[in-house]
């Protein structure tokens, strides 16, 4: 399935282009949004949490922003790849292409995205006065190890929404959940320890909390990173066998 992906580059990249197109065609600041979206996203919590957390976690903002910014990569992502085959399904219908690059380019739009946003926590940690700490370099491990999840779990719910339309309403649920099991706005400390141990079992809240330790001048553990790498490496497995076997058929159901 993906032995010709390299030969598939150009068509990767055009197919990013037209989710790019697509979905700032009829928006006044177009791409802006990418940048203005967390900030007042950031702006209104901060106004609202900073008051009951502020105390508790060193510069909320930043906090804050760095938590979020993944959360939404994995949520937009996610949901992207999912909807990706039903949503170029007239396409699929009349050419050959291959099927996983629509689930693979709606992810890396969304990763571009990311990336575009990252500069939005870059100007609030200026704003703000923090410590630009050389561990910050060390943040692309659990971006990368998130990327790498997403890919999986992209091309699993391609899968399952594909055949299943009710898998797309549940996992609206499930990420609603996600984000308040992802300590996006609060401290861990607060929760009780044995719900900690819990929390600690979520992917999500793992790359999160290792992204912000390298933000705060600190080094991940070794354990959460391996945890985060095995876990996002067995679901992309998962993920490449899952499409392997069913790619063919998908046209079926479209």
């Amino acid at each position: 399935m993906f032995d010709t992906f390299a030969e598939k580059k150009f068509l990767l990249k055009e197919l990013v282009k037209k989710e790019l197109t697509s979905k700032y065609k009829d928006s006044v600041l177009g791409i802006l949004w990418s940048f203005f979206n967390p900030l007042l996203i950031m702006i209104v919590f901060t106004a609202i949490f900073s008051m009951l957390f502020g105390r508790q976690i060193q510069n909320y903002p930043v906090y804050f922003l760095s938590g979020r910014l993944l959360y939404d990569f994995y949520n937009a992502a996610t949901k992207g790849a999912m909807r990706s085959i039903k949503r170029n399904g007239n396409l699929i219908k009349k050419i050959y292409v291959p099927k996983y690059m629509f689930s693979v380019s709606a992810v890396l739009y969304e990763f571009i995205n990311f990336l575009i946003s990252f500069v939005i926590l870059i100007g609030v940690m200026v704003f703000t006065g923090a410590t630009f700490y050389p561990t910050i370099i060390y943040g692309i491990i659990p971006v990368i190890l998130l990327l790498i999840l997403i890919f999986g779990v992209g091309l699993i719910l391609a899968v399952c929404n594909t055949y299943f339309t009710d898998v797309g309403h549940l996992y609206n649920v499930f990420t609603l959940l996600l984000m308040y099991a992802s300590a996006l706005f609060y401290p861990m400390e607060i929760v009780p320890s044995q719900i900690q141990k819990i929390f600690t079992l979520n992917p999500i809240y793992s790359a999160i909390s290792c992204f912000r330790e390298c933000i705060y001048g600190v080094v991940p553990t070794t354990s959460t990173l391996l945890y985060l790498a095995a876990f996002a490496f067995t679901t992309l497995g998962i993920g490449v066998l899952l499409f392997k076997i069913y790619e063919k058929k998908l046209v079926l159901e479209i």
